[in-house]
């Protein structure tokens, strides 16, 4: 196993891979910005290193910085977490190049899924489902404008580099798609230096369900199930489910076979996950992208398989086996995550500020995994995630019950913060009855 660790990354994920690493007996090495040497990641970690000032570029995405603390801390390996560098394929190649570890899959994998457009191409090669769209980018407006009228209005405008739900737009006619397109181009240019676009039909009516794969040392790949991920805001996941109470069976075998011959058809190792759009008239899928990484919502897999994601990673990137057996895997119960953001309840908008309270609710079935304590400050630098809160029982009607208990028991003031809409959720029938789509939000607002 691993000896040493450096994790690359904040916040509550930083603080979660640091946990495992000393269950484990790893030296875990924290990194951080000046703006967050007080959070408990830094503090919990056996080793931290400032790596410079608030501005990401200059901290949590430097990568000279970042391989400066692990050389002179003699870290073995680095996890990225998600998000700053955990997509970066020549971050991934650097790190190999500089003799250590990378906790994740091969840079080849992250490249191939990184391009939106390539993605596609493969997965439709490797036969998994992929809604009609362009197999090249759209060069200029008019081969967009061609494009949608041989798919058919709406279709979805999105950045061929981006992901995470950002750099999208939804067309209706072309009067429409020529304000997104230009909308989207520079966008994309601007977040992620390529302006590449992609034109896909659009859903009015889906649902976001993906499979957590896991690509194991010895070359298979194997599905931990599947994850709803269909409450959102702006395209951004709010509340994550496991199992899935669209998911039959039946469908539930077609998703996981799907999600392994897509990881297959790269050769995909560590942990990832194939998101995709399900029609919930027809039960069709598609492919919608590959995020080559742990993902924020990875605990309720967890809690629903019994595994431990990072410890699982960990063991691939040391070239062991996993600790349990990949041909006896099955989903126990249900788990629920409420991501709980510094943001109003009404608009959604950021709102940092001081936590002056904050006591995390307890019970049978309840985990918090939280990047701030009492007294720290959420700043506007990051992310608004402050918190996850993952409530698992023997049923979903159980799980819901005891997340309505913890919203209600979590104590939380200072920054504004999104308990009372996920209060309003867990009363609201929609959800409650489990069939749900992408605008369910949009309908509570």
């Amino acid at each position: 196993m691993i000896e040493s660790l450096l994790v690359a990354n904040r916040g509550e994920i930083a603080r979660r891979i640091i946990r495992t690493a000393k269950r484990l007996g790893i030296r875990a090495i924290a990194v951080h910005s000046e703006a967050d040497a007080g959070l408990p990641f830094v503090t919990e970690a056996d080793e931290a290193v400032c790596v410079g000032p608030a501005n990401p570029a200059q901290s949590y995405r430097n990568v000279e910085a970042i391989l400066a603390a692990a050389k002179s801390t003699g870290a073995q390996a680095i996890h990225p977490g998600y998000g700053f560098l955990s997509e970066n394929a020549d971050f991934a190649r650097t790190v190999e190049a500089s003799g250590l570890i990378w906790v994740g899959p091969r840079a080849d994998a992250i490249t191939a899924m990184g391009d939106k457009i390539n993605a596609r191409n493969l997965m439709a090669a490797a036969g998994v489902p992929v809604a009609p769209g362009t197999t090249d980018p759209a060069a200029d407006l008019d081969a967009a404008v061609a494009a949608a009228a041989e798919i058919g209005y709406p279709v979805m405008v999105k950045a061929a580099a981006g992901g995470g739900g950002m750099g999208m737009g939804v067309a209706t006619d072309e009067t429409a798609l020529r304000t997104e397109y230009d909308k989207v181009r520079s966008f994309a240019e601007r977040m992620f230096g390529d302006g590449s676009v992609l034109i896909e039909r659009y859903f009015p009516r889906v649902r976001h369900v993906e499979v957590q794969i896991l690509g194991l040392a010895d070359g298979r790949v194997v599905a931990l199930g599947e994850r709803e991920c269909s409450v959102q805001r702006r395209n951004q996941k709010l509340v994550e489910e496991s199992p899935s109470p669209a998911v039959s069976p039946e469908l539930r075998e077609r998703f996981l076979a799907a999600a392994v011959r897509a990881g297959e058809a790269v050769g995909y190792r560590n942990a990832g996950t194939v998101e995709c759009l399900l029609d919930p008239a027809t039960n069709e899928f598609f492919f919608l992208e590959m995020n080559t990484r742990l993902q924020v919502e990875h605990p309720v897999t967890e809690l629903v398989y019994g595994v431990d994601l990072v410890e699982e990673q960990l063991r691939v990137a040391a070239g062991l086996a996993p600790t349990f057996d990949p041909d006896a895997l099955a989903p126990r119960g249900h788990a629920i995550e409420l991501r709980i953001n510094a943001e109003d309840p009404k608009r959604f908008l950021p709102g940092p500020g001081a936590i002056k309270t904050w006591v995390e609710p307890t019970g049978e079935g309840v985990r918090v995994d939280s990047g701030y304590i009492e007294g720290n400050t959420v700043t506007p630098f990051y992310d608004s995630l402050m918190a996850k809160l993952i409530v698992s029982g023997a049923t979903r009607a159980e799980a819901i019950a005891r997340a309505k208990g913890a919203v209600a028991a979590f104590e939380l003031a200072g920054p504004k913060n999104n308990l009372p809409f996920f209060a309003e959720l867990l009363e609201n029938e929609e959800f409650l009855s489990g069939d749900y789509d992408t605008g369910i939000v949009s309908r509570m607002r």
